[in-house]
Parts: structure tokens; C-alpha cells; sequence
């Protein structure tokens, strides 16, 4: 299985290294593409300084500015698909909420699925280090969301997924216009939309020990009001 990992940054550089050494590290050997808006801190050099260390497997979309995560794994789906050469794609954070080691698991069940999401609310997932209105916050997003949209899906925020890339090849991401929590409800709504097999996988969740989190409340604020406009947008997918 040819494996691609990709992960957007934005002033990471106390996370960068350890999230990419850990991924590379990973049986399956998958490649890494780090894509970075930018960063003032010296991310992006710090990725090339990785690269060099690690030829063919290390690799960096260098982006002019902060244009959002939607945009920037919309690229970087962009860049594994050109390639052709992969068989399933992996999004997920470098700065430490996404253990690199459950990749396995996600990668396993990719057998029998066309979408596997790592997931905080099915047995055996769990959020650690979060305050309890943050929790709450985060568990009524999601039963929100699905009760919309309709979807059978537990975890419809997280960001911590693998995509076969059949699949990801037919979701027109071009289109895709959400950002943060939202981006994540529509592609996956997209998926499901297209007829494809989600499996979910229990993972623990962890709060980031070093930085800044990049998701504003007003990104929270846009995902309860973009699943009205994605179910309207049910006819079009």
C-alpha cells in the first residue's frame, strides 16, 4: 500500500519535526507532504531541512500567506492525486492531537472502506486534556451536524482521516469553499453522498502541548451554519 500523509501548517516549528520523524517511522512507510501558509516562525525550512534528511519521502507545498485549512488539503489532495501514485491519502495534524501511531489502524480498515475516520465518539475513542464546556461544545457539533445532515456518522469534525484515493478523485474539492470543522463535515458528507463505505475507528484525542490552536470560535460558528448550506446543496453533489 502506497501511503501519503498530509498535514497543513501554520507556525508549527515546535511540532513539525517529532509529528514527521514519528510518521515516517510508521510501518506502511508513508510519505509526508506538509503544506505551510507561509509560516513566520520557519516552518517551511525546518520541512526542507526534513526533506533533504529523508529524500523521496519528505515533500512541501509552500503556500504565499494564511489561506485557510480547507484550501491547504485541498492542495495537498491536489498534489497526491497528480502524482498517481498513491493509494490511500491520510490528513491529519502535526501538533500532537492526532497520534501518528494510529495511522495503522486507520490504514487497516482501509481494506473494506473508502473512508475510514479516526474518531473521538465511538467505543473506545475518548478526548483527553479538554475542559468540559469545550467537550460539550464539541459532542453537540457533532450530534447537530448529523441529525441535519442526516449521516450516519459519529464523528463528523475531526480531522483525522484516510482517504482511498478512488474515492477522493471524485469529490470535486474544487468547489469545496469551508474552512476548519466545516471542511471536515463537507467532505465527508460528500463521500457518504457518492455511495462511499465510512468505517469509523476509536482514537484518543489529545490538546496540543506546544502553540497556538488555529481554530477561532468563528470557525466553530461557521460549521453550525454551513451544514444548512451543504443539505441544500444535496442535489448538486
Amino acid at each position: 500500500m502506497r501511503v501519503l500523509v498530509v498535514s497543513p501548517t501554520y507556525d508549527e516549528i515546535e511540532n513539525i519535526g517529532a509529528h514527521v520523524t514519528a510518521v515516517l517511522a510508521r510501518p506502511s512507510r508513508p510519505e509526508v507532504l506538509v503544506v505551510d501558509d507561509g509560516s513566520p516562525d520557519g516552518t517551511g525550512a525546518r520541512v526542507r531541512e526534513l526533506a533533504a534528511a529523508h529524500p523521496g519521502r519528505v515533500h512541501l507545498i509552500e503556500r504565499s500567506g494564511k489561506l485557510g485549512l480547507g484550501s491547504a488539503y485541498v492542495a495537498g489532495f491536489g498534489w497526491a492525486l497528480a502524482e498517481g501514485r498513491f493509494d490511500v491519502v491520510v490528513q491529519m495534524d502535526v501538533d500532537g492531537s492526532h497520534d501518528p501511531a494510529a495511522v495503522d489502524a486507520l490504514l487497516a480498515r482501509t481494506a473494506d472502506a473508502d473512508l475510514v475516520l479516526g474518531s473521538r465518539y465511538v467505543p473506545g475513542g475518548a478526548v483527553a486534556d479538554w475542559p468540559w464546556h469545550r467537550r460539550a461544545l464539541s459532542s453537540f457539533g457533532n450530534r447537530y451536524a448529523r441529525t441535519v445532515l442526516g449521516l450516519p456518522v459519529q464523528d463528523l469534525t475531526g480531522g483525522f482521516k484516510a482517504w482511498r484515493t478512488p474515492l477522493l478523485g471524485g469529490l470535486d474539492l474544487d468547489v469545496a469553499t469551508s474552512e476548519g470543522y466545516a471542511f471536515q463535515i463537507e467532505t465527508t458528507f460528500r463521500a457518504v453522498q457518492r455511495g462511499a463505505v465510512v468505517a469509523e475507528v476509536p482514537i484518543v484525542f489529545r490538546d496540543r502541548q506546544f502553540g497556538e490552536s488555529k481554530m477561532a470560535p468563528a470557525i466553530a460558528v461557521e460549521a453550525v451554519t454551513a451544514v444548512w448550506q451543504i443539505r441544500r446543496r444535496r442535489a448538486r453533489v
